[in-house]
C-alpha cells in the first residue's frame, strides 16, 4: 500500500503539471493578447495550492532538507491511507521568498548553524500564526536537551529565531489538550525520540474560561500557532518513495511501536490544524446542547 501511494502521490504532482499545461493551450486566443506570461513564483503558488500541501522550512542544510522532505513525504503516505486528507507532494519552503499562506502546516527543523530571518520574513511568519497557520519547531535535540540544566546549540538557535516571533504564552501540552484526541488518542508524542517535552499555546486563564461557563480549552475556535518540541519527528516519519523507513527507531518491536505513534501524532497536528477545534467540540456537546437550551 505504502508502494502505491507513495507512487499515487508523485502521480498527482505530474498530473497537476499536466493539468496546467493543458489549461495554457486552452485558453481562449482574445485572452492571450493580454500579458500573461508567467510571473515568478506562479509554478510554485499553481503547485502549493492544487491541493493540501505539507512544507517545510529550507535551512540551507542539505541532509537536513533532504530528511524533511522524507519525513513529510511518510507522513502525507499515511494521510492518504487513514483519512480522508489526500496531500500532494511536500515542498520545501523559503521564508524569505515564498508565499507561505498556500500551507496549512510547515515543518520547521533547527539546527544549531540557523540564521535569523530578515524583518520581511518575520512580518509573513507572525501573519501566517495569526491567520490560522501552524508551525511545528524542532529542535531535534531531546535526547541531550535539558542533561546537566545546559541548553543545547539547537535551542540557543530556536530562541535567536522565537526573539522576533508574535508566539503567545506557551504550556507543556495538557493531558486534555485537543491536540491529544484530534483523530486518535495519545499521552505521548515522540518521534525518534520520546519523552521529550512538547510546547503548545497556553490555555486561557481561570477568569476566561469561567466567563465562558464551559470547560473547554480552546474558546477561540482556532488552532495553536505553534508547536515546540526536540523529538525529531521527520526522522521518525521519514520513508523512501517507495515507503520504506530510512531511521531505525528503538528496538525490534517497541521501535515500530514508537514510530507508530509518532505518525499518530503526525495525523493528529494536521487533523487539528484543518479542523480547528471540531473535536473539542464534540467532547462537549453535552455542555452545548445543555447551553442551547438555558
Amino acid at each position: 500500500a505504502a508502494l502505491w501511494l507513495a507512487g499515487r502521490l508523485r502521480g498527482l504532482a505530474r498530473g497537476a503539471a499536466a493539468n496546467r499545461t493543458t489549461a495554457s493551450i486552452a485558453v481562449p486566443r482574445g485572452v492571450m493578447a493580454q500579458d500573461d506570461s508567467p510571473k515568478p513564483g506562479d509554478d510554485f503558488a499553481i503547485e502549493a495550492t492544487t491541493a493540501v500541501v505539507l512544507g517545510y522550512v529550507l535551512t540551507g542544510d542539505a541532509q537536513i532538507d533532504e530528511m524533511s522532505r522524507a519525513g513529510l513525504l511518510g507522513l502525507s503516505d499515511k494521510l492518504w491511507q487513514r483519512t480522508s486528507v489526500e496531500p500532494m507532494m511536500p515542498m520545501g519552503v523559503d521564508i524569505e521568498k515564498d508565499e507561505l499562506a498556500f500551507f496549512p502546516f510547515l515543518y520547521w527543523p533547527i539546527s544549531a548553524s540557523e540564521q535569523q530571518p530578515s524583518d520581511a520574513a518575520y512580518a509573513k511568519l507572525n501573519q501566517y500564526m495569526q491567520t490560522g497557520g501552524m508551525i511545528l519547531f524542532d529542535t531535534r535535540d531531546a535526547d541531550i536537551a535539558g542533561l546537566g540544566g545546559a541548553v543545547t546549540p539547537e535551542g540557543e538557535a530556536l530562541q535567536l529565531i522565537a526573539s522576533g516571533l508574535d508566539i503567545p504564552p506557551l504550556e507543556p501540552m495538557p493531558a486534555d489538550h485537543v491536540l491529544t484526541r484530534t483523530f486518535y488518542l495519545l499521552q505521548d508524542f515522540p518521534g525518534r525520540f520520546q519523552g521529550g517535552q512538547v510546547w503548545v499555546e497556553a490555555a486561557p486563564n481561570a477568569a476566561a474560561e469561567a466567563a465562558e461557563g464551559m470547560p473547554f480549552r480552546n474558546l477561540n475556535d482556532g488552532v495553536t500557532p505553534v508547536v515546540i518540541g526536540g523529538n525529531d519527528w521527520a526522522s521518525a516519519w521519514a520513508t523512501d518513495d517507495s515507503g520504506v523507513p530510512l531511521v531505525p527507531i528503538g528496538r525490534g518491536f517497541a521501535g515500530e511501536q514508537q514510530r507508530e505513534v509518532s505518525y499518530r501524532f503526525g495525523i493528529n497536528l494536521l487533523m487539528h490544524v484543518l479542523t480547528g477545534n471540531y473535536k473539542s467540540d464534540q467532547v462537549h456537546v453535552p455542555a452545548l446542547l445543555e447551553r442551547l437550551g438555558q
